[in-house]
């Protein structure tokens, strides 16, 4: 006689949402495409990824939701940018890097940046980056409290970097002041917030004296903080670096005990060999953002040549000012196409391996790994589906190249951030939209010059 454990049905296990796409694309392991699978989620975490029919006979969703034409991704986690100045977006095109900056964003900013200006453009850029897919961004601008606040009020992750320099602005006055604003942030405001991380994040290598960084890297060491900057993002920055330091800017860093596990080197266009070989040595990380490259003229970063070091190479989309959006399914196809035709190798950068720099990658580079950038069990739910059924994406072969290679922000589908459903059949479900667009309109007349506010 068969027991009566054997034959006796075992109870449904509850979950809060039951997730069925035509295809999983776990990132981990690499490669893997899984069909008719579902994802379990339930207070916030992925808790199980198994066969379809199992999922049937194995939980109770309160929420089940397929998506035959689609394909289920980790949240994309952009590396770097600079969410407020979404505000920007075309306000001084078609210059160089320094004109740029001197010309239009610097004069602009010093006359308008304010608290109110970083929440209204905050809001619009997290709200571009939920309808793109976006669950996790890494910023670095002014009053990054502030960034930190709105983040947490429209439900998306964020790494927020506290800017570091040594001139006084609208937000601080002193070296001293922003250090303690940032470790305020660090270790007060959110400390153990599920959806907040912080770093120290200096302008560049010209933001701070020896004296400041030695300060920066001995207050960053004692409360375990990463530090982001932007580096060799142009020549003339590493012209301008030899001619007063003598020293290329991440040499520099590197006397001053800044080069290590904890540094995030946005951009790097410009590195040599010996000082790529010093970054996989120390494993510093790069936040590789091709289209805002390409638009500044600051030339082609040499990923493969990092990647082949072992060097972590994240994706971002810079700031909207200098991109001109903060698509990250964009920037991944770019990145690739790119990456291809500097090495001549049209296998350098599979779609393989720009969808990982894309979310895992981006997620190691900001110390995230652990929680998010792949659809395992026991991560935090952060997760993007892409409808692939729309015409010039069919028909579909291999459903991570028609991601990479045709799909567009509007066919992202539905976002959920630690669970929460943020984008459900393409509509945000708890943003505002009309009023983010009248904010952004106001800004655009006062920094068009139409209306003088004070």
């Amino acid at each position: 006689m068969i027991p009566q454990s054997r034959y006796t049905a075992r109870p449904m296990k509850h979950c809060d949402t039951l997730i069925s796409p035509r295809w999983c694309i776990p990132v981990r392991p690499s490669g893997e495409v899984l069909l008719e699978h579902a994802v379990i989620v339930t207070d916030g975490r992925i808790v199980d990824v198994l066969p379809l029919t199992d999922a049937g006979q194995k939980y109770q969703p309160s929420i089940s939701l397929d998506r035959p034409d689609h394909v289920l991704i980790p949240g994309f986690v952009n590396a770097h940018t600079h969410a407020a100045m979404t505000l920007m977006r075309g306000f001084a095109d078609d210059l160089p890097l320094e004109a740029w900056l001197n010309e239009g964003i610097w004069p602009a900013e010093k006359r308008w940046v304010s608290e109110d200006m970083v929440r209204d453009g905050t809001e619009l850029a997290i709200a571009e980056m939920l309808r793109g897919g976006v669950t996790c961004f890494s910023d670095q601008y002014w009053y990054p409290e502030t960034v930190a606040e709105s983040a947490v009020d429209l439900h998306i992750r964020a790494n927020v970097g506290t800017p570091i320099i040594e001139f006084p602005t609208a937000w601080a006055g002193s070296l001293t002041e922003y250090l303690e604003k940032g470790s305020e942030l660090v270790h007060d405001a959110y400390a153990d917030h599920p959806l907040i991380t912080s770093c120290f994040a200096p302008q560049s290598s010209a933001a701070l004296s020896d004296d400041g960084f030695v300060e920066l890297r001995v207050l960053a060491d004692q409360l375990d903080v990463p530090i982001q900057i932007h580096l060799h993002e142009t020549a003339k920055e590493i012209e301008n670096s030899l001619e007063k330091t003598g020293m290329r800017p991440f040499e520099r860093l590197n006397q001053l005990g800044l080069v290590n596990s904890s540094l995030l080197a946005v951009h790097a266009v410009h590195m040599e060999d010996d000082e790529i070989a010093k970054m996989a040595e120390t494993s510093v990380s790069i936040a590789h953002c091709p289209q805002s490259n390409l638009k500044l003229a600051s030339g082609i970063a040499p990923i493969i040549d990092y990647r082949a070091a072992g060097v972590t190479v994240g994706l971002g989309t810079d700031g909207a000012a200098s991109n001109n959006t903060l698509d990250m399914l964009s920037e991944m196809r770019i990145a690739a196409l790119l990456a291809k035709a500097r090495a001549d190798d049209a296998s350098a950068l599979s779609a393989t391996a720009a969808l990982s720099m894309a979310t895992l990658d981006s997620a190691a580079s900001l110390g995230l790994a652990n929680d998010i950038g792949s659809i395992e069990a026991g991560k935090w739910a952060d997760l993007t589906c892409v409808n692939l059924s729309p015409l010039h994406s069919q028909p579909v072969y291999d459903p991570v190249s028609q991601l990479v290679y045709t799909a567009r922000a509007e066919q992202v589908s539905d976002v959920w951030v630690a669970g929460h459903h943020q984008l459900e059949n393409g509509d945000l479900t708890h943003i505002d939209t009309a009023s983010i667009r009248a904010r952004g309109n106001e800004w655009r007349q006062r920094f068009s010059g139409e209306i003088s506010w004070s």
